[in-house]
Parts: C-alpha cells; sequence; structure tokens
C-alpha cells in the first residue's frame, strides 16, 4: 500500500468513527467530556472483535494484509453502507485489476446508437471521470445548452460534469439543490478514487477542483463516499423554467467504469410539458445548424457534418 493510500484510508476510517457516537452503537457513555469526537479506538475495536493494537496498525496503514472477515466486521461496526463498504475494502486490499493503469476511455458505436435512439428523453454516456463520452440532442439541451460541443472523442476536448458542476455558473444555476447535488458528485468520485487509483485523469481532476473550488475541497474532505443508482432533482432550466426529473444511472458492465443516464418526467404533468416545450426547441436550433452549412461550402470539398451533442 502506497503512502496516499495509507493516509486515504486512516482519514477514511477516522471520519467514519467521528460521526458515531457511543449510543448509536450501544455502548454506556457515562458523560463528560470526550477528547475526540465519536467512537474511540479502543471502542470501535471491541466492537469488530479486534484487538486495539490490531486496528490501530490498520488505520495507520501499516497493515496490508486484514482479511476480507476483520474488513466486513469493521465496517458493520461503522455502519457502512454497501458503496463504503466496497470503497474500505478497495484502500484495504486494492486488487491486482485495481492498480492497473484503466485504459483510455471509448465509446462504442452501439452504446451511441443506443442514447441517439431514446428521441425525445434525454440520454448520455457517462465515464470514470464523469467525462461526458457521449450524449444525445435532448441530454445536451438539458444539461449544457449553453456550451457548442459533442462530447468529441479526444478527451480533452470532452465536457466534464463535475468541472461544470463546480466551476461553471450556468450549471450551478441548473440544480434547485446545488448542494445535494454537490455532494453525490463527490461521493461518486471518491468511490471512483477507490475503484481506480491509478487513473491520472481522475487524479488530475479531483486536484483541479480541490485547488478551484473551496466547496468542493470541504466537501472532498469530509470523504462522503457512494454511487446514485438514481434520483429525483428538480431543475431550473434557463429556457423553460422549473420542472422535476427522476434520473436513472445503468452501469455499462462491459466498459470499464461507463454508465448511462437517462432522465424522465411523470406522464402528464407540467414536467413533461417542460420537457416537450425544450424538446422542440431543442429541435429548433438543430435546424438551423444544420441550415447554416451552405451549397457552396460542401461544393468546395469541406466536409459538412453535424452530430446532435
Amino acid at each position: 500500500m502506497d503512502m496516499d493510500k495509507r493516509a486515504e484510508l486512516g482519514e477514511f476510517l477516522r471520519s467514519r468513527r467521528a460521526r458515531l457516537r457511543p449510543e448509536d452503537v450501544g455502548l454506556t457513555h457515562y458523560g463528560g467530556r470526550r477528547r475526540v469526537p465519536g467512537l474511540r479506538r479502543e471502542e470501535l475495536a471491541q466492537l469488530a472483535g479486534v484487538s486495539v493494537a490490531y486496528y490501530t496498525r490498520l488505520e495507520q496503514g501499516q497493515s496490508q494484509n486484514a482479511s476480507d472477515a476483520v474488513l466486513d466486521a469493521i465496517a458493520r461496526a461503522l455502519n457502512l453502507d454497501e458503496g463504503e463498504r466496497a470503497y474500505l475494502h478497495g484502500l484495504a486490499r486494492p486488487t491486482p485489476a485495481a492498480r492497473r493503469r484503466p485504459r483510455p476511455e471509448r465509446i462504442r458505436p452501439g452504446v451511441r446508437l443506443m442514447i441517439e435512439s431514446f428521441g425525445n428523453v434525454p440520454a448520455m454516456v457517462i465515464g470514470r471521470c464523469t467525462d461526458a463520452l457521449a450524449w444525445n440532442r435532448m441530454a445536451h439541451a438539458l444539461l449544457a445548452g449553453h456550451l457548442d460541443v459533442e462530447a468529441p472523442e479526444r478527451p480533452a476536448d470532452r465536457p466534464n460534469m463535475a468541472r461544470l458542476l463546480f466551476l461553471d455558473p450556468h450549471t450551478r444555476e441548473l440544480y434547485a439543490d446545488w448542494r445535494k447535488k454537490a455532494r453525490d458528485a463527490v461521493a461518486y468520485l471518491r468511490l471512483a478514487a477507490g475503484r481506480y487509483p491509478d487513473d491520472p485523469a481522475l487524479t488530475a481532476l479531483v486536484g483541479e477542483l480541490a485547488m478551484k473550488s473551496p466547496e468542493f475541497a470541504a466537501l472532498w474532505s469530509a470523504h462522503p463516499v457512494g454511487d446514485c443508482a438514481y434520483n429525483t432533482r428538480e431543475y431550473r432550466h434557463p429556457l423553460v423554467g422549473a420542472f422535476t426529473l427522476s434520473e436513472e444511472v445503468m452501469p455499462l458492465p462491459d466498459d470499464q467504469g461507463q454508465r448511462v443516464m437517462v432522465w424522465n418526467a411523470e406522464p402528464d404533468s407540467p414536467s413533461e410539458a417542460a420537457l416537450r416545450l425544450l424538446a422542440d426547441l431543442s429541435t429548433e436550433t438543430t435546424d438551423r445548424r444544420n441550415a447554416s452549412v451552405t451549397v457552396g461550402q460542401v461544393g468546395a470539398g469541406t466536409r459538412a457534418r453535424w452530430r446532435p451533442a
């Protein structure tokens, strides 16, 4: 285990001890001032059924052979959810696959065709570093209509959704509950960092956001961990106003870390009407862009092509 992972494991365990009180886990608290917030090391060791010395070594990153049973016992003692449990295992016992540098992200043609077939339903493919690998016309109109981009193949040109969330004022205004969306994004990035510890793009993204956004830095230091498979969010769109959409996130099992995201409105609701209006407006924008390609340009040998973002 390298130095960074030892430090991260210790910070994670301490953050989870700090959020628990003795009475939360059935321990008797006799009053008086406690020197540290939350559970003491010896209290957690007692709950997990391990020695204080062993737990201390683990928290300090000095034990590299913790068994699954020990890690599961510590996870139960800390009341970790499934995402946090997986994160703990990844930090304490990274698998050989996790230690390999991930391959550059490419989207399969069939997946691109799938999201384009959704029509007026917003859909996109997001990568392990929250890059927009592909999105259909409606997802572009919903999330980033102010950006004239199509999520191209070159990694440097791809919109990054976490970067937009923290550094782009238009994206911040899009979410009625921006703070919850921001926490969810950081929780996912924490989980991804545990799964892909040797991904330089992910490391660079976290470093950039921590430097440029105090809000990101504060959330990152709190160690939220998790992956939202579904959610319901309220949007404040600059073109069609406020509406609410359900968000479904589905992993692509054969594509390392890639996920399909789809947004839907309740049938016959004001939100569905707003989504239909957004579809009409985005179609008009597409038509105007297509019309801007002149016959003269095509005749001169320019390859004129525009794909919906």
